[in-house]
């Protein structure tokens, strides 16, 4: 990743958590080394990178509501959300995190919706994933329940800040997530941008995801969300916009001019009939861009493979240009770009000095072969079970579909029970 050349027959070594070396195996220095790891035969590559998703919430409404426009699906979530409690955001958490492990995903950007950071916070301290947590915030609309809470939040962010940012040797950074321009006001975006300002954190942000919320900032603003949002001095290049899918020549020259970096989450705006991002016309622009599943509920999978396919069959058949978003472009975008879009810069290629984030594939599987090109295979073929092995900061967190010292049996149980009485006291 990062422009750099595919290299055969390779070899990696880390030193605690970083990258001491990789290249050809012949040049590599693997003597006095703890543990090796037999790798031949498989891709060895930097783990995905997933720059918007909701974990814990979404966790608890997958496949609860199928078949409906976002507004209407967003409704009916909330009154779920409403119910959720510590215990059940904990065991979703964990769910979460396992899957995310088992499919190479190693590094995420969550944007909580369910308004409750700390059972996160529990989960990962037992699988020990790399993570932005951003504070949820909002004042309108079906959030207005939470409009106290988000003002108190705001107003001492700090002490989160102090306790919990750079955490766990620097895996666990914080940040603001005011939730929608139809969602929160200007005064809202305006305390979130002197925050982040304040504390040098970054933001994270729904915007131009679909339709009704064009219309709804047009009626009440007489603008688009993204130039409403710029009119507040909001947009920079510590801002992550999810979605963008309906952003105008105007909005593009704005989202480059600030240097505002984009979630592209291909598999959840089609569901939703949000519609298809202008992919190609940001590229052009020079706008930083990467991959996301969104949540669970939305996409119904933390699965990157499934997110590269259907990107390059969208794009290609929107523009019309089958040449448009390659193989390697599409393991870019999950990966190194996927890094940059959520400002993780230390994660998403494999290089000296970068921490030791990195799954291994195994494509010798039925549906995987013959495997020509490995770019191809792993972007076309290659599903979420061909991850192998997952290792985060220098650890392995599995190793042959195995996390060592985690009971998936009781994770599975326990999550199952809390998700059935949720959607029993919500209904």
């Amino acid at each position: 990743m990062a422009g750099r050349p595919k290299i055969e027959s390779g070899a990696l070594t880390i030193s605690g958590d970083t990258i001491a070396a990789v290249g050809p195996a012949a040049e590599i220095d693997t003597q006095g080394a703890a543990k090796v790891i037999d790798a031949r035969g498989r891709v060895v590559m930097p783990g995905f990178v997933n720059c918007h998703t909701h974990i814990a919430s979404n966790m608890l409404l997958r496949g609860l509501l199928e078949d409906v426009q976002l507004f209407e699906w967003l409704k009916t979530m909330w009154r779920l959300k409403r119910n959720f409690d510590p215990d059940t955001l904990y065991w979703a958490s964990l769910m979460g995190l396992v899957e995310m492990v088992k499919s190479g995903m190693i590094t995420f950007n969550e944007h909580f919706d369910a308004y409750a950071v700390s059972p996160e916070l529990e989960a990962l301290k037992v699988v020990p994933l790399r993570a932005t947590l951003g504070y949820g915030f909002a004042d309108r609309g079906i959030y207005e329940p939470i409009t106290d809470w988000s003002w108190k939040a705001l107003e001492t962010f700090g002490d989160r800040v102090a306790l919990y940012h750079r955490s766990g040797n620097d895996r666990i950074h914080l940040a603001l997530s005011p939730h929608a321009p139809y969602s929160c006001g200007a005064d809202m975006y305006r305390l979130v941008r002197e925050v982040a300002d304040a504390e040098d954190v970054v933001i994270h942000t729904h915007l131009a995801e679909g339709p009704q919320e064009i219309a709804h900032v047009a009626e009440t603003y007489g603008t688009t969300p993204v130039q409403w949002l710029h009119s507040l001095g909001f947009l920079k290049g510590d801002v992550t916009a999810a979605h963008c899918t309906q952003l105008n020549d105007d909005d593009i020259h704005i989202m480059a001019e600030t240097g505002t970096r984009i979630a592209h989450c291909p598999c959840c705006n089609a569901k939703l009939n949000s519609g298809t991002m202008r992919l190609r016309c940001m590229q052009e622009a020079g706008i930083t861009v990467g991959l996301a599943t969104d949540g669970p509920a939305s996409h119904n999978t933390l699965d990157m493979f499934q997110e590269m396919k259907f990107a390059g069959i969208i794009h290609k058949d929107k523009t019309g240009d089958v040449e448009f978003l390659k193989t390697n472009a599409l393991l870019e975008l999950s990966t190194h770009g996927a890094a940059k879009a959520m400002n993780r810069p230390e994660v998403g290629s494999l290089a000296p000095g970068k921490k030791a984030d990195v799954i291994i594939v195994d494509l010798d599987k039925p549906h995987c072969l013959p495997v020509y090109d490995h770019a191809a295979a792993l972007v076309y073929s290659a599903r979420a079970d061909d991850v192998v092995t997952t290792i985060v900061d220098g650890r392995v967190i599995m190793e042959d579909r195995i996390l060592p010292g985690i009971d998936e049996a009781e994770i599975r149980a326990r999550f199952r029970e809390k998700a059935l009485a949720l959607r029993d006291r919500s209904l």
